[in-house]
């Protein structure tokens, strides 16, 4: 491999093998990596480590870490470390199936945080010391600068922090992202905070490398290995009615006088739903659009290359195969119109709030009165977390979530009397959309917004029992501000694990537990 990529001269006699950098990690230590939705994250040196820690285990050793990161990673880092019971706990968001099972089994410790935190709560000291920061880059400049590669995430805050540093160095990743990141250096801890002087989400205002101390490097990886690219299914007849319902809604608000014609900066979570939208908004008329989001995922592509979009600020990307090659292919028109920020940035509440973000994110479930559960599964079992829908819902100009109305081939019903875990209160939620319709819950109280979600959002097979249940809490409840029946608000979800139906009377399938 060429030494371009490490354009430090003194720092190219760092270079070592993932297994020789992974021994500067020992066992009980808090390790910060990069990575964001399966992008931008170490791939060589989280594999020797968890080759390391199952050889520790064979022997009867203990060795596990505290893992902190940006998002969710891929198998090469999560599933990895996860598999060999590497992990002692994690943070702030995850998606792999090992680490998840774990979770669930409550052999991992799993603090679930809203995204825009992370960095903070770090600086803050609320995790503790940071041991070890693995960081995967496309170059070491000159002057010592990492350059980022397709995420940056907390990669800023974990160099900061870090005691020690190791940069894998992936020639996979396309030198030209060199110039697409802003790194802003201007946060602080209060009472010395200042305003952040960003007012468009096109506008720069930091450096296009990260800073770190090269004394701090003990180990330089070089690599040559993808991002985690696993394709998206391919968008059904629920997900496109649900596109098509919510875009027509965003049509009205214009004609409203609500928002102006080129709407106000979107942010789109990532799934199938999502995609589905912007590719709707490529059909819809808009034009000139802006993002101010946390990821890049294929749809978001099209509507750059349609001039749907005019520009993106994310802190990573998601993208299928096929999109990743469109983007190496296509990286010079990109570079203009995408900025990769630090996800203090590109979740920050200040300023999802001052640029009127539009939140469109998915759900688990959502009950009568508006609350929103986007986490868990019958109330206890994590799914991912939260990520960070919560910095824009709370914040945004609309809070807007969505889901098909029914899951488990309709054994459950997305609209239920209480939701089993609420991550999203009813003060935080504007709409709700699913293939039945939109409930447009702005300035309605909750007896209201209740009528209005049962009449728009329900399916069919679950609006005659949620008007019964709503109609006898409104007679009977302790209280008639937010009508409940305590004995009854869950057991649609008790019903559904122990008989693996919500419906009543259905025929009993088999224990969902």
């Amino acid at each position: 491999m060429p030494d371009d990529r490490i354009r430090q001269p003194g720092l190219r006699d760092r270079v070592v093998s993932a297994e020789q950098a992974a021994a500067w990690i020992t066992p009980g230590q808090t390790v910060a990596m990069s990575g964001f939705t399966g992008s931008g994250y170490p791939k060589a040196v989280p594999l020797a480590l968890a080759a390391r820690i199952e050889a520790a285990h064979l022997a009867g050793k203990a060795f596990q870490i505290r893992l902190l990161t940006g998002a969710s990673t891929a198998p090469e880092l999560d599933g990895a470390l996860a598999k060999v019971d590497g992990l002692a706990l994690r943070l702030p968001f995850q998606s792999d199936p090992d680490a998840r099972r774990r979770i669930n089994d409550g052999s991992l410790a799993y603090i679930d945080a809203h995204l825009s935190q992370v960095a903070q709560n770090a600086w803050f000291g609320f995790y503790g010391d940071i041991d070890v920061a693995v960081v995967e880059a496309v170059a070491i400049r000159e002057d010592g600068g990492i350059v980022p590669s397709t995420s940056v995430g907390n990669s800023k805050t974990w160099l900061d922090l870090a005691k020690r540093v190791i940069v894998e160095v992936n020639d996979w990743q396309p030198p030209e992202l060199e110039g697409m990141h802003d790194i802003y250096y201007g946060t602080a801890l209060p009472p010395l905070r200042r305003p952040i002087p960003l007012e468009h989400p096109d506008e720069r205002i930091g450096e296009t490398a990260l800073r770190v101390d090269p004394d701090k490097i003990v180990a330089i990886v070089r690599t040559h290995a993808p991002d985690r690219n696993s394709p998206f299914k391919a968008t059904d007849a629920t997900s496109e009615r649900i596109a098509a319902l919510l875009i027509e809604f965003l049509q009205h608000e214009v004609a409203r006088g609500r928002m102006p014609a080129r709407l106000l900066p979107l942010q789109s979570g990532v799934g199938n739903i999502p995609n589905a939208v912007l590719a709707g908004l490529e059909r819809s008329g808009f034009r000139d659009l802006t993002a101010f989001t946390e990821v890049i995922q294929d749809g978001m592509l099209d509507l750059l290359k349609s001039g749907v979009l005019r520009s993106a600020s994310c802190t990573g990307f998601a993208l299928s195969p096929w999109a990743n090659a469109t983007f190496k292919r296509d990286i010079a028109f990109y570079r203009d119109r995408i900025l990769l920020r630090t996800q203090e940035i590109s979740n920050h509440p200040e300023l999802v709030r001052r640029l009127g973000c539009i939140g469109m994110n998915g759900m688990v479930e959502v009950d009568l009165y508006g609350n929103v559960n986007s986490t868990h599964i019958m109330g206890s079992r994590m799914q991912n977390g939260i990520g960070g829908s919560g910095d824009f819902a709370r914040n945004g100009f609309l809070s807007i979530f969505m889901s098909p109305s029914t899951a488990k081939g309709g054994s459950i019903s997305s609209l239920v009397p209480m939701v089993s875990h609420v991550d999203h209160t009813e003060h935080d939620v504007s709409i709700v959309v699913t293939e039945q319709g939109v409930a447009d819950l702005r300035g309605l109280s909750p007896k209201q917004r209740a009528r209005v979600l049962i009449d728009r959002c329900a399916h069919p097979d679950y609006r005659d029992a949620l008007d019964d249940y709503f109609a006898r809490a409104c007679r009977t409840s302790y209280g008639k501000h937010t009508p409940h029946l305590l004995p009854e608000a869950l057991s649609w979800h008790q019903r559904w694990l122990d008989t693996g139906d919500m419906r009543i009377g259905a025929p009993a399938t088999a224990s969902a537990s």
